[in-house]
């Protein structure tokens, strides 16, 4: 099939995908995988039928821990044409809400019952089925369904997930009306998975409740007298810590967690906040060891005030509003279920002291609230193993967005910092930056990448030359391709040889642990990257040693990718100049500027040319060749060079583009092969537009193969597009070329340009054409500043197709320098014309090629008197070279052989081939013209062209 264009809308790229088209970068991507996998099935549009289950567990801890959130999402949706699902993992809806009860009555039964399941493999691309597929939130929106009933519909799914083995338990799912989509609906949608997630987390560990009921019994045990009363569970939650200052919290409660004893520590919070964790051992009936951590807020801490109202139009939930009423337990993965709650053993001083009660407000007026319970160390190796996962699978799809050496290895330290290391570094050798394979990775390294937590840590800066020392852990790791570990640079001689000055002021920035990594992929080692840990005062330890080489090892794969793209970028895009012109031929019919701009996503098939022909006319060619890369740029020069060729033949604009249609096309069956099957697409296609102006009468022709037409500027700064019939692209074959005549007057300009000029995702066609209107409207301006101009007020800043662009102000023949003598079919006249050719050369002032140009123009009127028809007409153009026309209305052209010894004729043609630098024959509506060319200069010392073949002057033939 034909191809997409990319901004249509998914009704027409989905119906082109269900013919088979291509829809490449019309839709999303995991909408375009979804229609994939769902063809790939076997599934109909209209037969995607969903099956019907009834085992269902209605009862379970996934509906216990969502029924409170799905009531409450009912009534914040509450009149609105909104349907909540829940499903289990297996994409079984098990329970609906509905924000106008009466939709119940109108829905079919797939979108009312529970029960049927909506797994992409049964209905195709949908919400919970995608959401599943993709195990991320998901938004649809009408013809992005692959079912034909849900064509005007959409929803947002969102997996929800057990926060503490990170499976999926089940999706939640809004259904509504297109024309209600909102972008706060994600918002909502994430906080109300976030809360099922929490509840069920609630439930997942039988042993941290017995942890729980252990400290809530010790708190019971507290006299009444020790505080000034109890409040209620979860109020840290609305404190006025928003979730980054719970965050650190939790972090740091885990360590007091994993040490085991009674502690009492402040952590700092932004804006100069102080909070106190104390933790203390509890341990329950059934000897379950373990620590609970309490938040202590200083007195007069601010609680935020959260209003309990949904927002309108589309009913945010706030953060109170999904705010469980259960005790905010849980939130550290890694607690083991399995022992049940028993009694617990009070956890008091043997003086029959305790701590202030969950939630309560301490004798100082401080309050105080439940952060953590665990068992020590396991919920901080949950969390460490679950973070690197995380992070893992954030790179996979962080680094390597571009194919830009230097911007991947960016990726790879932006990616790194904060959560692995502090500041990373990465050092590549000049070879890789320009696309090359490094020989000895270890030479010529340049720092690429600096980047970190501050920006004044004293490391080489980004650009500058490094020079590793053998004993350095970076030439350490590039020696035996495995990632060095620095636990403790304080004592690591080898990096603080490297530079010991540059070493002192590192350490003082508190640069303690170092793992430095080699970028290997595909056997080639690519560089080096640095992590270095400042914040967090343990060491790097083998977990992190590991997790930095596998973000290496990704990333040196991508960079690999950049750096090859980068070599192949290079290698098109000097052959893509190579084949372009690099200077113009003398001529003097037009004033050329031209410009050239690359892709930044590849190098394409734009080009352009500046023919001279024959009769001081020139031709002026722009053209373009569908796709980028290296076939784009070879196709590119082979039509280039075939224009010119066609070029030489002094074709009309129509019969070249004729021409160069037929070429196209066997370039396409060649590339195809026999077998159209091959997977081959070949060419595809170019576009064309060429332009012929002559001097001596300020007409231009003009015709074109689907390229967008040229601009005209007149002396007067009139910007016009002239009306040029379009023809259809190269390549298609069987339909004709029209052409236009237009006349400019001397110092018009001719603009010609490719479509990656004015074509921009980001900008309507109007509008550009507007802005070139306006960069045009200058009269008298050098082209070369036309295309200054328009380079700076119409290109766009990120080009996605190449542009060719070429200015050419015209410029008229002095009609002084042009002679004409009609004539009848009268040998008798031949004299005539040769006496007044003589007299107008003297009068120009070319005495010395008079000779010459006699004997030329003897030879070319007798052949059109012997073999032309009526009426003849003789032309001199002085120009650059002397040009001589004789002009009649037959159609038969003469042709250049070789005489033997015994013929009588045939040597004329052989004569004006060697009195003139060039010589052809032009056809016209009319008959044809027969011209020749004489330089103006004869070399010094060497013998005129007439000299040089007869030595006696009785050789010459009587005419």
């Amino acid at each position: 099939m034909g191809l997409v264009a990319e901004d249509i809308g998914p009704a027409l790229a989905r119906e082109q995908f269900l013919d088979g088209g291509s829809v490449e970068g019309a839709v999303r991507s995991p909408i375009l995988s979804s229609w994939q996998r769902s063809r790939s099935l076997g599934l109909s549009p209209d037969g995607c039928e969903l099956p019907f289950t009834q085992d269902l567990d209605l009862d379970g801890r996934l509906v216990h821990a969502a029924t409170p959130v799905l009531d409450r999402l009912r009534a914040m949706f509450n009149g609105k044409n909104m349907n909540v699902a829940l499903a289990d993992e297996r994409g079984a809806v098990l329970q609906r809400r509905f924000g106008e009860p009466s939709m119940v009555r109108h829905l079919a039964a797939i979108q009312s019952v529970p029960g049927f399941v909506f797994a992409e493999e049964f209905g195709g691309t949908n919400g919970i089925g995608l959401a599943l597929a993709e195990r991320r939130l998901i938004n649809i929106y009408g013809a992005e369904h692959f079912a034909e009933r849900s064509q005007s519909n959409a929803c947002s799914a969102i997996p929800v997930r057990d926060l503490l083995s990170g499976r999926i338990e089940g999706v939640l799912c809004f259904g509504y009306p297109h024309t209600d989509a909102d972008p706060a609906l994600d918002l909502v949608i994430r906080k109300a998975a976030g809360v099922i997630e929490r509840r069920l987390l609630e439930q997942s560990s039988v042993r941290e409740r017995a942890l729980l009921q252990a400290y809530l019994d010790a708190r019971d045990l507290v006299p009444a007298g020790d505080a000034a009363g109890n409040g209620r569970l979860g109020e840290l939650g609305a404190s006025g810590l928003d979730w980054r200052d719970q965050m650190i919290l939790k972090e740091k409660a885990t360590e007091l967690i994993s040490s085991a004893q009674r502690a009492a520590v402040e952590v700092s919070l932004p804006g100069g906040r102080r909070v106190t964790l104390l933790s203390r051992p509890v341990t329950s009936a059934s000897g379950v060891e373990g620590v609970v951590i309490e938040a202590v807020l200083p007195s007069g801490h601010e609680r935020l005030a959260v209003s309990t109202e949904t927002d309108a139009p589309s009913g945010l939930l706030t953060q109170q509003a999904l705010t469980p009423t259960v005790p905010p337990l849980g939130h550290l993965p890694g607690l083991a279920p399995g022992r049940e709650a028993t009694t617990a053993r009070p956890p008091r001083a043997p003086d029959g002291s305790g701590t202030p009660g969950v939630g309560e407000r301490t004798a100082d007026g401080a309050t105080s609230g439940l952060v953590l319970v665990g068992e020590p160390g396991v919920g901080q190796y949950a969390v460490a193993a679950r973070r690197r996962l995380e992070l893992l699978s954030e790179a996979s799809t962080r680094i390597g967005t571009t194919l830009d050496v230097s911007r991947t290895a960016r990726e790879l330290a932006e990616m790194a910092v904060p959560r692995l290391a502090d500041y990373v570094t990465i050092d590549l050798p000049e070879a890789v930056l320009r696309g090359e394979e490094p020989t000895d990775p270890g030479k010529d390294l340049h720092r690429t990448v600096v980047h970190g937590i501050r920006e004044d840590c004293p490391f080489y800066p980004a650009g500058e030359r490094v020079d590793l020392q053998p004993v350095t852990p970076q030439l350490r790791c590039l020696t035996n391709g495995e990632a060095v570990l620095e636990p403790d640079l304080r004592s690591a001689s080898g990096w603080i040889a490297q530079d010991p000055v540059r070493a002192r002021r590192l350490l003082d920035h508190d640069l303690h642990s170092l793992i430095t990594v080699p970028l290997l992929a595909r056997g080639i080692v690519l560089g080096i990257a640095s992590f270095y840990r400042a914040r967090d005062p343990a060491p790097f330890g083998d977990d992190d040693r590991s997790l930095a080489q596998e973000l290496a090892t990704r990333a040196a794969i991508c960079i690999d990718n950049a750096r090859r793209y980068t070599r192949e970028h290079t290698m098109v895009l000097a052959l893509q100049h190579s084949l372009l012109p690099h200077g113009f031929p003398e001529q003097n019919a037009v004033e050329v500027a031209h410009r050239y701009m690359p892709a930044e996503s590849g190098v394409g098939g734009d080009w352009f040319d500046v023919i001279p022909l024959s009769g001081t006319r020139v031709a002026l060619v722009v053209g373009d060749v569908v796709g980028h890369g290296l076939h784009a740029a070879a196709t590119m020069g082979r039509l280039r060079t075939a224009a010119r060729n066609f070029a030489e033949l002094d074709l009309p604009p129509d019969e070249v583009l004729t021409h160069l249609d037929n070429l196209v096309g066997r370039l396409d069956r060649e590339e195809c092969g026999e077998d159209p099957s091959n997977g081959n697409t070949g060419i595809i296609g170019a576009t064309c537009l060429y332009a012929i102006y002559d001097p001596t009468s300020q007409q231009c022709t003009m015709a074109r193969a689907g390229h967008p037409p040229p601009a005209l500027v007149r002396p007067d700064g009139t910007v016009i597009f002239p009306e040029l019939p379009a023809g259809p692209p190269l390549g298609l074959g069987g339909l004709p070329f029209e052409t236009a005549e237009f006349h400019l007057p001397e110092g018009s300009q001719l603009v010609l340009y490719t479509d990656g000029l004015i074509e921009d995702r980001d900008r309507d066609f109007d509008t550009a054409l507007e802005q070139l209107r306006r960069a045009l409207a200058s009269p008298n301006r050098p082209p070369e500043e036309t295309c200054q101009a328009v380079v700076e007020a119409v290109v766009p800043d990120h080009p996605a197709d190449d542009i060719a662009l070429l200015v050419a102000r015209t410029h008229t023949l002095d009609p002084q320098r042009i002679a004409t003598w009609d004539l009848p079919a009268d040998p008798a006249l031949v004299s005539t014309i040769r006496g007044s050719v003589t007299r107008r050369l003297t009068e120009w002032g070319l005495d010395e090629v008079a000779f010459a140009t006699e004997l030329l123009l003897s030879e070319l009127v007798t052949n059109a008197i012997r073999y032309g028809s009526d009426p003849i007409q003789v032309r001199l153009l002085y120009d650059r070279t002397l040009t001589c026309e004789v002009s009649d209305t037959s159609s038969t052209a003469p042709h250049l052989r070789h005489a033997a010894t015994t013929d009588e004729g045939g040597r004329g043609l052989f004569l004006v081939a060697q009195l003139s630098q060039s010589w052809g024959t032009r056809y016209t509506a009319d008959g044809k013209v027969i011209w020749a060319e004489c330089a103006l200069e004869v070399p010094g010392g060497k013998a005129g062209p007439a000299e040089v073949y007869f030595d006696n002057i009785d050789d010459i033939p009587a005419i």
